[in-house]
C-alpha cells in the first residue's frame, strides 16, 4: 500500500504548491477587489467555468474514464488504450464545443442561477454575464487537459496534473500586477488571465503526455458503445464526484441575497480548501488508479487494505488541520488577507464561516476517500444517490436558516450535507461488504480525533497566555502550528492513532537519507 500513499504525497506536495501560490493569489485579490461588488463579479465569473470543469473534467470524468482506461490497458494494452481514448476525447471536444456555445447564449440564466441575488441590480448582473462569458472557454481546456491528466495517473504519472493548477495562480498574479503598473481596471485584467491560464495549463499537461508517449490521434466523433459507456457512468458521476462543487454552488447562490457574503465565503473556501486538496484530493487521485488495478487482477483483500491505509492517512492528517484551522481562524485570514480592501469585519466574518466549515472538514476528505471504492468498480451511481440526498439537506437547510443567521447557516448547511453523504456512503460500503469501519481502523480514527481534540485545547491555552498581538503575527502562527502539529503527532503516537512501527520507519529512512 506504499505506493498509494506515496503516489498520494507527490499529488499532496504539488498540490499544497499550489495552495500556497493560490493564497499569494487571494491577498493579490483581497488587497484589489476587497469583499465589495467587484470582487461578488470575480467569485461569480470564475466559479461558473470552475464549477463545470471539477463537475464534468476533474470529477465525473476521471471516475468513468480512469477505470476502463486502466483496465484496457492491462488487458489490451497500451495501443488499444490509447485508441479508446482518443475516441472519448473525439466526443468529449465536440460535446465541449457546444456545450460552450450554448453556455454563452443562455449566460443570463446561469449567472442568475449561480447568483440569485444579483437580479435587482441589472449593473452588476450586466457585469457578472460580460466577464463570465469571457471567462467560460477555460472550461473546454481544463476539459480537454483531464484526459491527458487522466491518462498519466493511469500510467504512474501524477506530478504534471497535479503541478499545472500552480501556473494559474501565477498567471493571475502577474495579471494583477500589470493591471496595477497599468493602472487599469483590475477585474477586467484578472479575468482575462483565467482564459489564458486554461491554454498555459492544457499546454502543460499535455506537453508532459506526449513525451510519455501517450499521444492520442484526433479522430471523428462517433457515439460507439464504449463512448456511451463511459458516459453513462459519467453522467451519475457529475453530482457523485461533485458533491462539494454544487453544495458550494447552492451556497454561493443563496449568499449572494446578503452583500459581501459570497466574497467572505470564497475566502472561507479558499483556506478549508488548502487541506481538501492536499489530502482528501490528493487520496482520490492516487487511489482511483490502484484500487482499478487490483480490482481488475481480482485482489479484492488487497484492494480492501489500499482503502483502509488511504481512509486512515486521510485521517491523521485532516484532523489535526480541522483542529488547528478552527482555532487560528481568526489570526491566519488577518495575516493573509486584512488589508486595502479587506477590513477587520471583513476578517471577522470570514474567520466565524471558516471554523464553520473547520467543523465539516474531515466529512469532506474522508468523502474523497472512499469515492474510489466505488468508482474503481465502475458504480457512479450509489455516490450520486447519496450525494443527492445531501444536496437536498444543503438546499433544505440552508434556505430555512439564511434569513435568520445569513450567511454562517450556509456553511452549516454545507457541513450537515457533508455528514449525512458520508455516513449513507459508509452504511452502503459496508452492506455491500466492500468496506467496513471498525476494528483497528476505527479504533485508530478514534485515537486521532481524540488527539486532535488536546491539541485544539493546548492551542487556545497558549493563544490565551500568548496572545498573537505579543510578536510579529507570522511568527506567531509559525511557532502556534509547529506546538500543535508537533503535539498532535506525539498524542497520535502514544494513543494509538498510527502504528509504531510506520514511525520508526519513517524516522529510519530520514537518518539514512540525512547520511
Amino acid at each position: 500500500m506504499k505506493s498509494v500513499l506515496s503516489n498520494a504525497a507527490l499529488v499532496g506536495s504539488a498540490t499544497l504548491a499550489s495552495r500556497v501560490t493560490g493564497f499569494g493569489r487571494d491577498i493579490f485579490l483581497a488587497a484589489l477587489l476587497g469583499a465589495g461588488p467587484l470582487a461578488e463579479i470575480f467569485v461569480i465569473a470564475f466559479r461558473l467555468p470552475n464549477l463545470f470543469r471539477r463537475l464534468f473534467a476533474e470529477g465525473a470524468f476521471n471516475a468513468a474514464f480512469v477505470p476502463l482506461f486502466t483496465k484496457r490497458l492491462e488487458s489490451e494494452g497500451e495501443a488499444s488504450a490509447l485508441a479508446f481514448a482518443g475516441r472519448i476525447l473525439a466526443v468529449l471536444l465536440a460535446a465541449l464545443c457546444v456545450f460552450t456555445l450554448l453556455a454563452q447564449i443562455f449566460m443570463p440564466a446561469l449567472v442568475l442561477a449561480l447568483a440569485q441575488g444579483f437580479s435587482g441590480d441589472a449593473a452588476k448582473f450586466d457585469a457578472a454575464v460580460h466577464y463570465a462569458r469571457i471567462s467560460f472557454p477555460y472550461l473546454i481546456f481544463m476539459s480537454l487537459m483531464s484526459l491527458f491528466a487522466a491518462m498519466l495517473n493511469a500510467t504512474g504519472r501524477f506530478f504534471a496534473a497535479a503541478f499545472a493548477p500552480i501556473l494559474l495562480n501565477l498567471v493571475l498574479i502577474g495579471a494583477m500586477a500589470l493591471a496595477v503598473v497599468n493602472q487599469g481596471a483590475p477585474l477586467d485584467y484578472i479575468i482575462w488571465g483565467v482564459a489564458l491560464a486554461g491554454f498555459v495549463q492544457f499546454a502543460f499537461v499535455f506537453i508532459a503526455a506526449w513525451r510519455a508517449r501517450l499521444r492520442v490521434a484526433l479522430v471523428t466523433p462517433k457515439i460507439t458503445p464504449e463512448v456511451k459507456s463511459v458516459w453513462l457512468l459519467a453522467v451519475p458521476g457529475i453530482l457523485a464526484a461533485g458533491i462539494g462543487q454544487i453544495n458550494l454552488l447552492v451556497g454561493t447562490s443563496i449568499a449572494t441575497g446578503q452583500a459581501g457574503a459570497a466574497a467572505w465565503l470564497y475566502y472561507a473556501d479558499r483556506l478549508y480548501q488548502l487541506p481538501m486538496g492536499v489530502i482528501g484530493v490528493a487520496m482520490s487521485v492516487a487511489l482511483l488508479p490502484e484500487l482499478s488495478r487490483r480490482l481488475a487482477a481480482s485482489q479484492e483483500a488487497q484492494a480492501h487494505d489500499a482503502q483502509s491505509t488511504a481512509v486512515l492517512a486521510a485521517g491523521f492528517l485532516t484532523l489535526p488541520a480541522a483542529a488547528g484551522l478552527f482555532v487560528l481562524a481568526a489570526p491566519i485570514i488577518s495575516l493573509l488577507f486584512e488589508r486595502g480592501a479587506f477590513g477587520a469585519e471583513d476578517t471577522a466574518i470570514t474567520a466565524h464561516l471558516l471554523q464553520a466549515f473547520c467543523l465539516g472538514l474531515p466529512a469532506f476528505v474522508f468523502i474523497k476517500a472512499l469515492q474510489p471504492s466505488f468508482f474503481a468498480r465502475q458504480d457512479t451511481r450509489a455516490p450520486f444517490i447519496d450525494g443527492a440526498i445531501g444536496v437536498a439537506v444543503n438546499v433544505s437547510l440552508s434556505l430555512a436558516f439564511f434569513p435568520i443567521y445569513g450567511a454562517v447557516a450556509i456553511a452549516l448547511a454545507t457541513v450537515a450535507a457533508g455528514y449525512v453523504t458520508l455516513i449513507l456512503m459508509l452504511v452502503r460500503l459496508a452492506r455491500r461488504n466492500v468496506w467496513h469501519l471498525r476494528g483497528l481502523v476505527l479504533a485508530r480514527l478514534l485515537a486521532q480525533s481524540l488527539a486532535a481534540a488536546g491539541m485544539a485545547g493546548a492551542l487556545q491555552l497558549v493563544m490565551q497566555a500568548v496572545p498573537p498581538q505579543t510578536q510579529p503575527l507570522g511568527i506567531w502562527l509559525l511557532g502556534m502550528i509547529g506546538f500543535g502539529g508537533l503535539g498532535f503527532v506525539v498524542s497520535a503516537v502514544v494513543l494509538g492513532g498510527v502504528p509504531r512501527q510506520a514511525v520508526f520507519d519513517a524516522l529510519g529512512r530520514l537518518r539514512r537519507r540525512q547520511r
